[in-house]
């Protein structure tokens, strides 16, 4: 399954990507609430851009007017959310990006029409805010041509129960080998990423050993092929 606009616009969220715990699942009215507390936030008149450092990247699935490489200062990459839905699930669970304090992330910004702004921002909350687990934030985000915008920021709640804070490579590189879900295998996520950076330029350290440990792990063992536990 490929996550696309039109997937995205008729998705049921109780079944599209997968099974989610009840409790965890927000209602579509927790995340029109959620969308306009952050709107009722907006810094200023200025258009609204979205920081990019995941699948936005390769896959923003939204309408936007402009793109630009930028550097967000303070916050980093990392794989701390529990993934039980997508491409893991509650009794194989994966690891989600997202981003801790600390550090600097590259990535990519969209400049959305203001027009369409909230018509935009409602798929961009059914795609991120499924369970509610980032907190959407309001940074100052440092464009490579020098500019720096007010840019939404999807950044992990520590406070959320799928939130995990030991993201060393050796913990979650099994993880991330063995998950799978409906729109794929979290490798395949992490292997996308890497590649989207290489192809923009981009590196980003803390990636390094945690590619290198799951491609361990996805390899055949021995000369008889058999592969590790948590292939996918």
């Amino acid at each position: 399954m490929v996550l696309t606009r039109d997937f995205l616009i008729k998705a049921d969220c109780k079944t599209a990507f997968g099974s989610i715990e009840e409790s965890l699942l927000w209602t579509p009215e927790q995340r029109s609430a959620s969308l306009a507390a952050t709107l009722a936030c907006r810094p200023d008149s200025s258009p609204v851009w979205i920081f990019g450092y995941g699948s936005l990247m390769w896959n923003p699935a939204f309408e936007y007017e402009e793109s630009a490489a930028g550097t967000l200062v303070g916050w980093h990459r990392a794989f701390c959310l529990r993934l039980t839905a997508g491409r893991g699930t509650a009794c194989q669970p994966g690891r989600m990006l997202a981003l801790k304090e600390g550090g600097r992330t590259t990535g990519l910004a969209y400049r959305l029409p203001e027009a369409i702004l909230e018509d935009e921002l409602t798929l961009v909350w059914k795609r991120e805010m499924i369970t509610g687990c980032y907190l959407p934030t309001w940074c100052k985000l440092e464009l490579d041509d020098s500019r720096v915008v007010n840019a939404l920021v999807f950044i992990m709640d520590p406070r959320h129960p799928l939130y995990e804070a030991d993201t060393r490579a050796d913990i979650i590189a099994p993880l991330i080998a063995a998950a799978s879900g409906p729109l794929g295998t979290n490798a395949q996520y992490l292997f996308s990423l890497e590649q989207e950076l290489i192809k923009r330029g981009m590196h980003d350290d803390c990636l390094d050993e945690l590619v290198s440990k799951v491609r361990d792990w996805l390899q055949p063992k021995g000369e008889d092929g058999e592969f590790q536990p948590g292939f996918a």
